[in-house]
């Protein structure tokens, strides 16, 4: 039977190793984040206040897209950040900063919430939960030469916002993942405990 999995968590958690591991594993289709495709990033990440809006807008709308085409795709589906990040994580935390007016951030959640009524959910929703002192550390590793200056606010912040959302999420099963102290990949006993609960959940 077809079905949605969504992997959640903040930036340098393990999404995209989970969705490769997911695929590899179980043949699951993955779906990743148009991450480098965004024009506004590297302009976000210099001046916040002018392009935390157009950024946002940008993810939102492609985002919208792509869980949009899943229904067209064979088999079960693995998805790297949902919608839901993108709106009551990203957007919200950038609204508390600051960086986005009310009257912006009005518009963004009106446009969020029209899209999110024609979704279908997922069928689980799978939360890599992670320290921001490994984040930082995961993030220093991967490279990526946008992330390198963010703070250890943000991030922090960030990760609040993760909790009170899951903890409220209720669209589907939800399963909980210490992605920085059990490790899947390399370790036999992690990665047995993993698949016994994905299994089970799915």
């Amino acid at each position: 039977m077809k079905k949605f999995i969504a992997v959640a968590g903040n930036m340098g958690v393990g999404k995209s190793s989970l969705v490769d591991f997911l695929h590899r594993r179980y043949g699951f289709q993955p779906v990743y984040e148009p991450f480098a495709d965004n024009p506004y990033l590297d302009d976000f990440y210099q001046d916040m206040d002018r392009w935390a809006f157009h950024s946002q807008l940008y993810f939102l709308t492609h985002k919208f897209r792509l869980h949009m085409g899943l229904s067209g795709i064979e088999g079960t589906i693995v998805q790297d950040r949902t919608i839901y990040e993108d709106a009551e994580i990203f957007c919200t935390n950038l609204r508390r900063g600051g960086h986005i007016s009310e009257r912006d951030y009005a518009t963004y959640m009106e446009l969020y919430q029209t899209m999110r009524s024609a979704l279908q959910p997922p069928d689980l929703l799978i939360y890599l939960r992670c320290s921001v002192r490994a984040i930082r550390r995961r993030i220093r590793r991967r490279g990526r030469a946008s992330e390198q200056e963010i703070p250890a606010k943000y991030l922090k912040n960030l990760n609040g916002l993760y909790e009170g959302w899951v903890e409220r999420y209720d669209s589907s099963p939800v399963m909980i993942w210490d992605s920085e102290n059990m490790d899947y990949l390399s370790d036999l006993a992690d990665r047995l405990e993993f698949q016994r609960t994905i299994e089970r959940l799915l």
